[in-house]
C-alpha cells in the first residue's frame, strides 16, 4: 500500500497470462492446446452459468485454481453461425483447460458451430441438454431434448465427426413426466452409443411447465442415487455429478461414487474456496495466496480490458464474493456496487475498494 492508502498497481502494462499464473500459483500454465481431457481433468468442474461464467469470470477464477475445468456460458449454434463468433468465443490463454458449451437441436448446425469453437482453441465441446429456460424451450433444445435421445445421439455423432476434441453432454436426470431410472438409463445408453464417453448429470429433473429456471435449480428434489445408478450401469463412462454441492468436503466425498463433480453457484458466490481445489482434488500444491494477492494478480487483466474499452463493472461484478465473511467485505462490495457501474469508472474504484479490506 502506498502513502495515498491505495494498493500499488503492478508495473506491467499488458496482461500476461503466464506471468499472472506464475504470480499466483508459482508455476507456468500449460500452453494452449496441451491439455489432455482425461477422466482426471473432470474431477472438479465449474458449471456453465448464463450471465456468470463469461471470459472475465473465467480469467479471475483461473487465478485461484490451475486445474479446475472451466466452461463458457451456453452459446447457441445459431449465434455462432450467424452472429459475431469471434466475440462470443474470445478467451485468454490463461483460461485453459476450458470447454465451450453449445445449445441447439440441429445436428448439422451444431457440427459447424463445434468446428468454429475448436478453431478458436477450446479444449472440449459440451452439449447442453439440461437448460430449462423459456428461450431454450422455444428453440426446442436444452432440457426438452431429454425426451428425444435419438436426436441428441445424432447431434453428438455429427459433432464427433467434425472435430478432434472431446464431445460431452450435460443433462438432467429427467424432464417433466420422464422421471424414472429406466428412462434416464435408456437416454444415456442411446447417446453413449453415438460416441459420448462423458456425461455431466444434474441430479434434478427439469420441470418445463410451471417452474422458472431459478425454481428448476432449487425446487425439484436432488436424487444423487439416480446419478450413482448411471455410473453403476455404465462403469466404462465418465460420470460427473452436478447439483446442490456447497462444500469441497461434500464434493470430495461424491468422488467415491462418480468420476467428477461440478459446482456452480457456490463457486461464484464464494470463489476463494477454489484455492484448495488443486490440492484436494489433484494432489498438487494449493494456492497459498491471500485474497488481496489474487486481486493484485487480476489487476493487469482489468487494466488491459479497460484500455480495450470494457466497462469496469463487467469485471468487478465477478469478484464481489471474494471477501465473503471477511472484515471489511461488506464495505468492499458496497463500494464496487456503487462506483463500478458507468462507462467512466476507472481502476481507481477497485483500488479504493481493496484498501477497505487491506
Amino acid at each position: 500500500m502506498n502513502h495515498t492508502g491505495r494498493l500499488d498497481l503492478p508495473a506491467s502494462v499488458g496482461y500476461n497470462a503466464k506471468a499472472a499464473d506464475h504470480a499466483v500459483n508459482g508455476s507456468e500454465s500449460e500452453e494452449n492446446g496441451d491439455f489432455s481431457m482425461n477422466a482426471d481433468s473432470h474431477r472438479f468442474c465449474i458449471a456453465p452459468m448464463m450471465g456468470w461464467t463469461d471470459r472475465h469470470e473465467r480469467s479471475f477464477l483461473r487465478l485461484l485454481s490451475r486445474r479446475a475445468l472451466l466452461y463458457t456460458e451456453m452459446l447457441t449454434s445459431g449465434a455462432l453461425l450467424h452472429g459475431n463468433a469471434d466475440f462470443l468465443l474470445q478467451h485468454h490463454a490463461s483460461e485453459h483447460p476450458v470447454a465451450v458449451q453449445l445449445g441447439g437441436s440441429d445436428p448439422a448446425q451444431l457440427a459447424m458451430a463445434a468446428v468454429t469453437a475448436e478453431a478458436a482453441g477450446y479444449d472440449e465441446i459440451n452439449l447442453n441438454i439440461g437448460c430449462p429456460s423459456d428461450r431454450v424451450q422455444s428453440g426446442r433444445f436444452g432440457a426438452c431434448l431429454m425426451a428425444r435421445p435419438a436426436l441428441v445421439a445424432d447431434s453428438v455423432r455429427a459433432i464427433r465427426n467434425t472435430v478432434t476434441i472431446p464431445v460431452t453432454v450435460k443433462c438432467r436426470i429427467g424432464v417433466d413426466s420422464m422421471d424414472s431410472d429406466p428412462e434416464l438409463l435408456s437416454f444415456i445408453d442411446a447417446v453413449a452409443a453415438a460416441g459420448c464417453r462423458r456425461f455431466v448429470v444434474h441430479a434434478r429433473i427439469a420441470v418445463l411447465a410451471g417452474l422458472s429456471p431459478k425454481e428448476n435449480r432449487e425446487v425439484p428434489p436432488l436424487n444423487y442415487e439416480r446419478v450413482f445408478l448411471v455410473k453403476q450401469r455404465f462403469p466404462e463412462l465418465d460420470i460427473v455429478i452436478n447439483g446442490g454441492i456447497t462444500s469441497l468436503e461434500s464434493a470430495k466425498g461424491l468422488l467415491r461414487r462418480v468420476d467428477g463433480v461440478m459446482v456452480g453457484r457456490e463457486v461464484y458466490q464464494n470463489p476463494f474456496l477454489l484455492r484448495e481445489v488443486d490440492s484436494l482434488f489433484y494432489g498438487e500444491s494449493p494456492c497459498d495466496k491471500s485474497r488481496l494477492d489474487i486481486l493484485q494478480a487480476y489487476l493487469p487483466y482489468i487494466q488491459e480490458e479497460l484500455r480495450r474499452g470494457t466497462p469496469l463493472h463487467h469485471m468487478t461484478r465477478h469478484i464481489l464474493g471474494l471477501f465473503r465473511g471477511v472484515p471489511g467485505g461488506r464495505h468492499f462490495r458496497r463500494h464496487l456496487s456503487e462506483h463500478s457501474p458507468g462507462n467512466g469508472a476507472t481502476l481507481n474504484v477497485l483500488l479504493d475498494a481493496m484498501a477497505l479490506v487491506a
